[in-house]
């Protein structure tokens, strides 16, 4: 059965989808952009501000369902440049310890409202 996970700790969804949808022990992450839900703006700065913000919704999202960074098995990045790839990849770094999920990075033409980078996840909780 599926369980539909959300949060005011991140932003809302910005169009006919649920922030996250929890099967079983596995959690299904839609993208995070790096919007501050307390302003609905993104973080100031570039690309890493944007990425660490992500982060920051996408661990709201996993606390919102019982899970944490440990349990991402599986990331999927998309960036509006892949110039921003270095950068964004420093702060990517630093939100894992221990072994790294699997993960895809890719350049797009645009992302929603602009952003110049997105976070997407996987997570499973060992049971």
């Amino acid at each position: 059965m599926k369980k539909v996970i959300s949060t005011t700790s991140a932003p809302a969804a910005i169009g006919p989808y649920s922030q996250a949808v929890q099967v079983g022990n596995m959690l299904f992450a839609s993208g995070q952009l790096g919007i501050d839900p307390a302003t609905g703006l993104f973080a100031e700065g570039g690309v890493k501000e944007q990425t660490l913000q992500a982060f920051r919704n996408v661990r709201a999202i996993l606390s919102e369902a019982g899970l944490a960074m440990e349990d991402v098995v599986k990331t999927t990045v998309f960036l509006a440049d892949m110039a921003d790839f270095a950068a964004m990849n420093e702060v990517y770094a630093a939100q894992f310890s221990g072994a790294f999920p699997a993960r895809s990075a890719v350049a797009v033409k645009t992302l929603p409202k602009n952003g110049l980078v997105e976070v997407e996840v996987i997570a499973v909780k060992a049971e």
